[in-house]
This record gives C-alpha cells, sequence and structure tokens, in this order.
C-alpha cells in the first residue's frame, strides 16, 4: 500500500520495518479524538475559506461515518498504515474520494497527534478526578459511620497514642484531596491546543487557531510551534501525579494488609477482594491491597520510562516520542482500576472494634498524657518526660499498665501526682482533650467530617 509519506522514497518499506514502528496496535484507542480533532480542523479551514464548505461538510460527514464504523467494529485495521491518523484517512479517501486529500492541509502528524493526546488525556484526568471524588466520599462516610471507634495510632510501626479511627481515615481523605488537586492544576496544562504548530514552525495557510481551540473547548492555544510538537511536559506531570496517588493508594494498602493479619485483627476484607489458598484451606488473603500495591511499581515505571524518553531528546519531534502512550495508557487504566477497586472493597470492610480498643490499652499509649499531666502540674516538659519514661520503665518490670500502678507508688516518681490522674488516662479522654484544629478530639473530627461533605457537595 502506498504510504501518504512516500513521494520521496523510491523503495517500499522493509515489512519488518513496517511492524517495528507501527503504533496502531495501541494508538487505534485515540480514534475519538482524532475524528473530533480533524472536524474541528475542516470547519476551521472552510470557515477561514482555505477549503470550501461543500468539501467540509462532506469530510465532515465521511468522517461521522467512519466514527460510526469504528464503534460498530467494522472498521478494518491494517499495520501497514502504522497510526490511527493514517487509517482515518486512509478510509476517509475512501468515501469522499480526492477531496480527502485536502484534509492534511495546514496540518502534521506532529501536531495532530499531541491533539489527540491532549484531547485524550484531558477527559481521562476528568475521569479520574471524579474516581477520587468517589473515594473521599467513601472514606468520609466510613469515619461517619466508625466516628466512635478508638484505634491506637503509630509511629515507627509502634503503638503510641490512641485515635479515633475516622481521624486515621480523614487522613487518607486529605491525601486524596490534594491529589485531586494536583489533577485538576495539571488539567489545565493539558487544556492547551497545539494544531496550528503544524511540523515544527507553523504554517503558511491562514488559519484560525483560536477558531479550532474554540471548537474543541480548549481553555488557550499553545504559543510556540516548536515547543507545542515536542512537549510532553503534561504526560510527565500527569503521571507524577498518578504516582503520587499510587503512593497514597500503596499506603492505604498497606495498612489494610496489616489490620487484616491475625497479628492485628482490626478489621476483616469482604470475601469479595480476597482469594484463598491453594494448599492452605484457612487463609484468606487480601489480594485486591496487595495488587494495588503492587500496580504502583507499574505507575511509577510509567513515569521513569517518559522522563527517560525525553530527557536527551533535541527540538522538535522525534519518533522516540511514539513511546509515549503505551506507559501513558497503562498508567491511566491501573491507576483507575485502582481506584474502582478501592471505592468498592472499603464499604463492605468489617470493623473490628473491640480489637482496636483493647490494643489501646496495652502499650503504654498514655505515657505522653502523663508527661503532659506533669507539667500542667508546673514540671517542665523535659524532666516531665524524664519521669513518665521512668514509671514506663518501672511497668514494664511489674508487668502492668501505667493505670494498674497505685498511686502511692506514682507518688515516689514525683509528689505532684494526685487522684485526679487516672480519670485522664482513659483513651477516651486522651483522645477528646486533643481538642486543636487538626486533632484527633471527636469534635474535632466531627467537623472535618462535615466540612469534607460541605465540600464534597460542591464538587
Amino acid at each position: 500500500m502506498a504510504k501518504l509519506w512516500g513521494g520521496r522514497f523510491s523503495q517500499t518499506t522493509d515489512k519488518q520495518m513496517e511492524d517495528f514502528s507501527a503504533s496502531i496496535q495501541y494508538d487505534q484507542r485515540l480514534y475519538a479524538q482524532d475524528i473530533a480533532g480533524s472536524i474541528a480542523h475542516c470547519q476551521m479551514l472552510a470557515h477561514q475559506k482555505i477549503i470550501d464548505e461543500s468539501e467540509s461538510k462532506a469530510l465532515i460527514n465521511g468522517l461521522n461515518q467512519i466514527l460510526t464504523e469504528i464503534e460498530s467494529g467494522i472498521f478494518k485495521i491494517d499495520p501497514a498504515l502504522e497510526d490511527i491518523h493514517m487509517h482515518i484517512e486512509h478510509r476517509l479517501s475512501e468515501i469522499c474520494g480526492n477531496i480527502a486529500k485536502k484534509i492534511h492541509t495546514a496540518r502534521s502528524r506532529n501536531d495532530q497527534i499531541c491533539l489527540d493526546i491532549r484531547l485524550f488525556l484531558r477527559d481521562k484526568t476528568l475521569t479520574i478526578i471524579d474516581l477520587l471524588k468517589q473515594i473521599r466520599y467513601v472514606v468520609v462516610k466510613l469515619a461517619k459511620v466508625n466516628i466512635h471507634v478508638i484505634m491506637p495510632g503509630y509511629t515507627h510501626l509502634q503503638r503510641a497514642q490512641p485515635v479515633l479511627f475516622s481521624h486515621h481515615l480523614m487522613a487518607y481523605y486529605e491525601m486524596f484531596t490534594r491529589d485531586t488537586e494536583r489533577f485538576q492544576d495539571t488539567r489545565k496544562r493539558i487544556n492547551v491546543m497545539p494544531l496550528g504548530s503544524a511540523a515544527l514552525a507553523g504554517t503558511t495557510f491562514p488559519i484560525d487557531r483560536a477558531f479550532t481551540a474554540n471548537q474543541l473547548k480548549f481553555d488557550s492555544v499553545s504559543r510556540n510551534s516548536m515547543d507545542s510538537v515536542s512537549d510532553r511536559d503534561f504526560v510527565i506531570e500527569f503521571l507524577s501525579c498518578a504516582s503520587i496517588c499510587m503512593v497514597h493508594l500503596s499506603r492505604l494498602s498497606e495498612e489494610l494488609i496489616l489490620w487484616s493479619s491475625q497479628e492485628f485483627r482490626f478489621i476483616t476484607l469482604s470475601d469479595s477482594f480476597t482469594t484463598g489458598s491453594s494448599i492452605m484451606p484457612q487463609k484468606k488473603n487480601p489480594d485486591a491491597a496487595e495488587l494495588t500495591r503492587g500496580k504502583c511499581g507499574r505507575v511509577f515505571g510509567s513515569l521513569i520510562s517518559i522522563l527517560t524518553l525525553m530527557k536527551g531528546l533535541p527540538l522538535t519531534y522525534n519518533r522516540d516520542m511514539q513511546e509515549d502512550k503505551e506507559p501513558l495508557f497503562d498508567a491511566i487504566d491501573t491507576l483507575s482500576a485502582c481506584l474502582r477497586i478501592y471505592c468498592q472493597m472499603l464499604p463492605e470492610m468489617q470493623i473490628h472494634e473491640d480489637r482496636m480498643r483493647y490494643a489501646c490499652e496495652t502499650g503504654y499509649l498514655d505515657a505522653t498524657d502523663l508527661a503532659d499531666y506533669l507539667v500542667n502540674k508546673g514540671i517542665p516538659f523535659r524532666e516531665a518526660h524524664h519521669v513518665s519514661g521512668r514509671i514506663v520503665q518501672a511497668a514494664i518490670l511489674q508487668g502492668k499498665e501505667i493505670s494498674e500502678i497505685p498511686l502511692k507508688e506514682l507518688k515516689e516518681f514525683s509528689s505532684v501526682i494526685e487522684e485526679d490522674l487516672l480519670p485522664l488516662l482513659t483513651p477516651e479522654t486522651m483522645i477528646d482533650r486533643r481538642d486543636c484544629i487538626g486533632g484527633t478530639a471527636t469534635n474535632q473530627v466531627c467537623n472535618a467530617i462535615e466540612q469534607a461533605l460541605e465540600t464534597l457537595s460542591h464538587e
């Protein structure tokens, strides 16, 4: 088959080279964006009287026919046509005849593919923002329902201080909110129209780029034609946002994996999102969480792949850049799948309140509150910290918790300790005394939940 660019060549392309260079196996995903861009381009060409109105209408009708053929599954793929642009243009020539050759007036495949990716990524970014809204709502709803549940908070994976389980959940709400803001901000830089940059220097035809941008609902047009066709910063930025989001999902996955183990037994994941062992009948494995944790590496890999791809390229377009789409598509699919799984899995999770509460009663989680008590009695914090540490050491030697040590013995460590200490060392009291903005007090967490619900209702 004759190549659309074959005029300068006297030999046919080697079959191995055709297979090696073809991108149709993955860039066919861009068919809707490619057709939308071509329709807008035709409209602009007619508007500027570069082609006749009748020619524009015929081309647009042909493009819409191709869209129907692709979506109905009757469109034929031929690897010799390399990519989705050439497939569509070839089929358009079959439908419209010689006027199909006019569709490429004032554009290049360089600005065309950049347009397609931006249109595609613009829509997929909105999809991910919507999925993030869903998971944020799931997290907030879980927090509201379980506002009374107390659990240990951890540092270094060691029990540290009691917190509300809802407070722990709302930490992930904050992470996913930041992810949302990042994707929203990134979308501003995605939503810039490159069409009209042509191969690299612009075009001699009297095009109206603002007209095309308006047809395609772009916020602005690119300001430098060379940058426009060689820019993949928006892809890198999207993948960076996706990687950070996957970090958050991976951290949540790690906690669910730990919490569902026999050592913790804080939660039980639904059978719908776990699997068994082929040899050990008792096993219930948190596969959805483990796979999400593992898929984090795939998205990181996509980011590193594009960074490596772009780092040594001179301006402007280079064929290396064809390799941008597979990592991007894989990252989009992976992140979207993980978010969807979590939106379904989290609401079905069972919370073992008694087990969490029991874990707060051992491990000296009240040592900090003991030190704070001493400070309120006039002892400098560093000294109070030392006294509290000595009491913990004594309790460990006796195999007791601080609350189990008699008052008389406690007074041997500091004369300021009185009977008013013990009521302050219950998990509920320790939690509700942390009544500062961002703290774990029930009042503060309830306020955070209501503010989150208000925010979500207006997004």
